[in-house]
């Protein structure tokens, strides 16, 4: 079975495992070979020290001096077994044994054994140490010259102590260093087991694999939203920004954001403040450069700690713009439904008259309907020849209609001059509230058969539009305020966003809108666009 078939709990146990017995193996060999190269050196350091000292001895140096092998072989024996050594050998200047264990040796070389000449000792008359295998087995050997009183090398001795007593420590040492691997083992697999269960919890129970599957899938989220991310951690460092982010903010695209202080790189941003606070704010307003951004920051915890906050936001323009496409889908829904409806109750009348057999009366109405629109598309055709106007003006002469009021375009207006470059959609977003708010006001003040009127004209460098109602008029204590998000004098909700729409989008293209009293008793709004935005 392949690693990367097992569970991440069972890839953390055996890894661990096999570290835990491979560093266990590697301490514990050398521990081995250090202590038997240390015992060595103890036992080598020993026999040397003991063969020094025999070689020292008064009586050894005359028996050495007059080769009295009579009275060194009981000597050397004696000495063996005072010290505990394995043996004591003693040759004279020529490397021949004047006192062995055996005494068929003595008369032989001491080479014989192990080739061992003692030249370090007969000739520059050096003790060393040497570890050897002679006629009486492995042994770790001390050999001292003996020096005559005059100063001349007259002998050699011998002193090997056995290493099967090392052999024996090591063998011992080497049992329990397995059952210390074997513990270690048991030991780093129930750590394993523990950490792999705290490592699992701490990642929602994913396996190595998922997460970096989710990785990738996040990555691609956070590129392909049209809102700008950031996320920071604790430490106010960027953990998250996708490019949607760094182009909105106008940030580097060549340097990498990631990592660094989020007050470095927008000293601006009020991110710290809901890392500190906790309190998530949303749909502020924040300008940068020329163009105002909507932002929404929220705090991320785990429990009941702040780990960081994560901050998303779109330029106001673009939300906007869909503002204003959705007010124009429903100006076009709106005049359909008009229409569908106007036109539906018109041929029910018309369907009755033929029945009872007034089919005068029927044609009568057919004129006067096809006779009503073919002068106000007239009208539309001559003073507006803008299609996108025209349309929505065509829209709410219906819409007035179906709500039984009128709609009364002045026969003088003319809006032929319309810039190449004004946004039709706004343009229509602003007339077509306009006229929303003055149909709805004459209705609610004035009942059936109220009108409203539109004049406009392009003379001049201004585009004029003038929308009176037969409202009951603003007060002037509110003309100020109408233009605020969600204020309205209407009780029930979603009001209070069409004149503040108006506002913003006049705004943007360099424009004015005033208020007054209109010749009715309503109110009469006067939008000015210049021709050529500054």
């Amino acid at each position: 079975m392949k690693l990367r078939q097992l569970k991440l709990k069972q890839r953390m146990i055996l890894i661990l495992g096999i570290m835990a017995l491979i560093q266990t193996g590697f301490i514990g060999l050398f521990a081995l070979h250090y202590l038997e190269r240390s015992l060595d050196e103890q036992i080598g350091q020993r026999a040397l020290d003991v063969a020094k000292t025999i070689a020292a001895m008064p009586d050894v140096i005359q028996a050495v001096e007059q080769k009295d092998s009579l009275y060194l072989q009981p000597l050397s024996i004696s000495l063996a077994k005072t010290t505990r050594a394995r043996f004591v050998v003693i040759g004279d200047n020529d490397g021949i044994r004047l006192a062995h264990p055996r005494p068929e040796k003595i008369g032989h070389s001491m080479a014989d054994d192990d080739g061992d000449t003692g030249y370090p000792a007969l000739i520059e008359g050096h003790g060393y140490i040497a570890k050897a295998v002679g006629s009486l087995g492995w042994s770790m050997r001390g050999k001292a010259p003996v020096i005559s009183a005059d100063g001349n090398i007259v002998g050699l001795i011998s002193v090997g102590y056995d290493l099967n007593r090392v052999s024996e420590i090591i063998q011992r040492y080497r049992l329990t260093l397995i059952l210390v691997i074997l513990g270690s083992f048991i030991v780093s697999a129930a750590i394993a087991v523990w950490f792999a269960n705290h490592f699992k919890k701490a990642i929602f129970g994913l396996e190595p694999e998922q997460i970096a599957r989710l990785f990738d899938e996040q990555r691609a989220t956070l590129e392909s939203v049209r809102e700008g991310i950031i996320a920071i951690n604790s430490a106010g460092e960027i953990t998250t920004i996708n490019q949607t982010a760094i182009e909105t903010l106008g940030l580097p695209k060549n340097g990498s954001l990631i990592g660094r202080k989020i007050d470095e790189v927008l000293p601006d941003s009020c991110m710290l403040d809901v890392l500190n606070t906790g309190e998530p704010q949303f749909d502020q307003e924040v300008w940068r450069g020329d163009h105002c951004i909507i932002a929404n920051r929220l705090p991320l915890k785990q429990g009941d700690t702040i780990t960081g906050a994560v901050s998303s936001f779109r330029r106001k323009d673009e939300l906007d713009m869909v503002s204003q496409q959705l007010t124009r889908i429903q100006q076009y829904a709106d005049t359909l439904r008009s229409q569908s409806h106007e036109y539906s109750n018109k041929l029910h009348t018309i369907a009755g008259l033929i029945q009872i057999g007034a089919s005068d009366k029927a044609l009568q109405l057919i004129g006067q309907e096809t006779q009503s629109h073919q002068a106000l598309i007239k009208l539309l055709m001559k003073a507006v020849p803008d299609p996108v106007l025209a349309g929505c003006l065509l829209g709410k002469y219906n819409r007035a209609r179906e709500m039984g009021l009128t709609l009364v375009i002045d026969p003088e207006s003319e809006m032929t001059s319309l810039p190449e470059k004004l946004p039709r959609e706004q343009l229509v977003s602003i007339i077509g509230n306009l006229i929303d708010n003055a149909l709805e006001a004459t209705l609610k003040h004035h009942g059936n058969e109220g009108r409203v009127l539109l004049a406009m004209t392009d003379l001049g460098n201004d585009l004029i539009f003038e929308i009176e109602d037969q409202g009951p008029g603003i007060p002037l204590q509110q003309q100020d305020k109408i233009f605020e998000k969600g204020f309205s004098s209407k009780t029930n909700d979603g009001h209070g966003y069409g004149l503040h729409l108006v506002k913003n989008l006049l705004d943007k293209l360099c424009g004015t809108i005033t208020i007054e009293s209109g010749s009715a008793g309503g109110s009469r709004f006067t939008v000015y666009i210049p021709k050529n935005k500054k």
